[in-house]
């Protein structure tokens, strides 16, 4: 062996392991590791049908589990999280106990998130299936569980003012169902917001503008036809007295979608398309000790949002006559009370009240709703 050889060999074995070592630990510092843990306590009752008739009262005991990771590197950062949950259940990953898993099965397991995602030269920007990333002040509109597939774009540009201090500008193209043919055969959400934060951040406007296509009227292949939304939101938040944390929210809703003529449409919820949301809110939690009080009020016709991509939270309405676990939460006026406390800065308990009454009848009777929760969070 000649002697060059011989010491190629030394270095490699010398100093090649710690440099591996080494890269390693550089890879091992820019993975970021999330879990999470939900227990919740519910509670159903007084939950009238459209015949008159009335949902057997319901005690339930159910659970969450989520955990992923995320690899950040220079501008950009991919990433993935699974969670349990009913995977024809988009709006809801909390698992009741004892409720049709086998005696003692294993549990239902997907996928919620997969990313990739960057900021370059101050343009934000997403593919893959991910947050629904537009500001919004709660669920009614778009359910927190719901993590939408395609594309989402975000600039933001600071305003060298003591009144203005930064706005942005978001748009996204997100995609329920592929048709197979051109994109503009597919079921589709396109997004398009501005953001205006006023006064340090003390008072946000961020109207928002939602054009959906072909969407089946009906979740999960039930449909018989499809609609499209043209919705405009008008969402505010202000923060009236900021150390006192007092805030104020406010939400308005218009589809200008003409539906007209739609035969399959029930006549009196063609012209149901228009929303109102306003809340109060006290405090927040973010570290142990803290507490929030808030109050919601809520009125959303038929067609003001999009049902069953809104929350399931507020009534046990759903399409189960269609053979879809989704809930239906248009169509609807009610209250939601809050009452939450952190019991660490990982820890905390979240107490919810919910009262919904029907405001156009599908059968001789409004539904009605009422449902109290109490949930466990903790997050490592």
């Amino acid at each position: 062996m000649k002697i060059s050889n011989i010491f190629l060999f030394v270095f490699l074995f010398a100093f090649l392991p710690g440099t591996a070592f080494s890269q390693l630990d550089s890879i091992k510092s820019r993975i970021n590791y999330e879990l999470d843990f939900r227990f919740r306590i519910e509670q159903d009752w007084n939950s009238r049908k459209a015949d008159g008739s009335f949902r057997d009262n319901r005690s339930r005991l159910r659970y969450r589990l989520r955990t992923g990771f995320n690899y950040s590197h220079k501008w950009y950062t991919f990433g993935s999280r699974i969670r349990t949950g009913d995977q024809r259940k988009q709006q809801d990953p909390q698992l009741t106990i004892g409720d049709g898993f086998e005696e003692f099965g294993t549990l239902p397991i997907g996928f919620e998130k997969v990313y990739f995602q960057g900021d370059y030269e101050g343009l934000k920007f997403w593919l893959g299936k991910n947050d629904f990333s537009f500001r919004k002040n709660n669920e009614l509109f778009w359910s927190d569980n719901v993590y939408p597939g395609g594309v989402f774009l975000r600039k933001k540009f600071d305003l060298k003012s003591s009144m203005l201090s930064d706005i942005s500008f978001a748009a996204s193209h997100y995609i329920l169902s592929a048709s197979g043919l051109a994109f503009s055969d597919d079921a589709y959400v396109q997004g398009f917001q501005s953001e205006l934060n006023i006064a340090n951040e003390r008072f946000a406007i961020f109207p928002s503008f939602y054009r959906m296509k072909n969407i089946p009227i009906i979740p999960d292949g039930a449909s018989t036809f499809d609609i499209d939304y043209n919705i405009l939101h008008i969402g505010a938040q202000w923060k009236i007295l900021p150390k006192q944390g007092f805030t104020f929210e406010l939400d308005l809703y218009q589809n200008f979608e003409n539906y007209d003529g739609a035969t399959e449409i029930n006549e009196n919820l063609i012209n149901q398309k228009q929303g109102l949301v306003l809340g109060l809110q006290k405090g927040g939690i973010k570290k142990k000790n803290d507490y929030l009080v808030k109050i919601t009020y809520a009125y959303l016709e038929r067609f003001a949002v999009l049902d069953y991509m809104a929350q399931n939270d507020w009534a046990r309405w759903d399409y189960s006559n269609f053979d879809s676990p989704d809930g239906r939460l248009t169509n609807f006026q009610g209250v939601e009370i809050v009452g939450a406390y952190a019991l660490s800065d990982k820890a905390k308990l979240v107490a919810k009240f919910y009262l919904v009454d029907q405001l156009i009848a599908l059968g001789p009777t409004s539904e009605t709703g009422s449902r109290f929760r109490i949930d466990f969070d903790i997050k490592l």
